[in-house]
């Protein structure tokens, strides 16, 4: 039964597995919505090079899993204009293929009350023939879906906090203007990231990126500022969205290493607004 209001009791349901499949135009297409050029990554743009198909950008992997995101639905009636992207994780337990069929199943993992605004959690495992492929876990923001009596949930303050020292590392990628129009192809078609009156009536300037294309942008740097570009080297990555960017800005990622195949990281853009914070990534050193 749907309600209209969130609840502790939602912790643990199980939603049906979903099925879902991707082809190599698929991620080629993602490929190019998180701003991947030819050259240095020419793999993930065209399936002739190595006569295997394209390699497969890690991040591609939130793209089936924003279908358990949706399942939410089925509990509870949440109104699209009050949420809010909060957290977003994977790990791959091996590399993405370019083709393949893949069951997903996915639970409720937390709901928390933070007062004015609820949070809820769903985690994911998605299996293809050849066994488990990927673990998901992302939480929805609710404004104005608190107050229910739920726990207010553990402090993040401090969690992957970036030491108080110059990066290690910074990888700066710049945004085009058709960054949405080319990002909402890969499945997020929703009309806030390319329609500018849809924009001003929801009570934005115009229209910005998407999250999960900033987040896509910030996998690449991990991907070539620690793997040297190779998908089997990069384990998981988890951050939290901080703030919009608009189409044309800069996505500057700073990486801070924390111990052997770790890194803490945040993403900002060229005004040293944080765009994704308490972020961190595990990879093959």
């Amino acid at each position: 039964m749907v309600t209209d209001t969130l609840s502790p009791e939602m912790v643990g349901h199980a939603f049906a597995p979903i099925t879902i499949s991707w082809r190599a135009k698929d991620t080629m297409l993602y490929a190019l919505g998180v701003g991947a050029k030819p050259g240095d990554e020419l793999d993930f743009l065209y399936e002739g090079q190595r006569g295997l198909g394209p390699r497969v950008l890690p991040t591609y992997a939130v793209i089936p899993a924003m279908r358990a995101m949706g399942n939410i639905r089925q509990l509870v009636n949440l109104k699209l204009q009050r949420l809010l992207h909060g957290e977003q994780g994977f790990e791959l337990l091996r590399p993405l293929p370019s083709e393949t069929e893949i069951t997903l199943e996915s639970q409720v993992s937390e709901v928390w009350d933070k007062g004015k605004a609820g949070v809820i959690g769903v985690t994911a495992l998605a299996t293809d023939k050849d066994g488990p492929l990927f673990k998901s876990h992302s939480t929805l923001f609710y404004i104005g879906g608190g107050g229910f009596g739920g726990e207010p949930g553990p402090s993040t303050k401090e969690k992957n906090r970036p030491p108080e020292r110059s990066p290690d590392l910074i990888i700066d990628y710049a945004t085009q203007p058709e960054q949405g129009a080319l990002y909402r192809l890969s499945g997020d078609r929703v009309a806030l990231h390319i329609d500018p009156e849809f924009a001003r009536n929801a009570g934005y300037d115009k229209p910005f990126m998407h999250g999960l294309c900033t987040y896509g942008f910030v996998g690449r740097a991990i991907l070539n500022g620690l793997c040297d570009g190779d998908p089997a080297r990069f384990i998981s990555m988890t951050g939290r969205f901080a703030d919009t960017v608009q189409f044309e800005d800069h996505i500057i990622t700073k990486f801070w290493r924390s111990g052997m195949g770790e890194a803490i990281l945040q993403a900002e853009d060229q005004n040293g607004n944080v765009v994704l914070s308490q972020a961190r990534a595990t990879y093959r050193s």
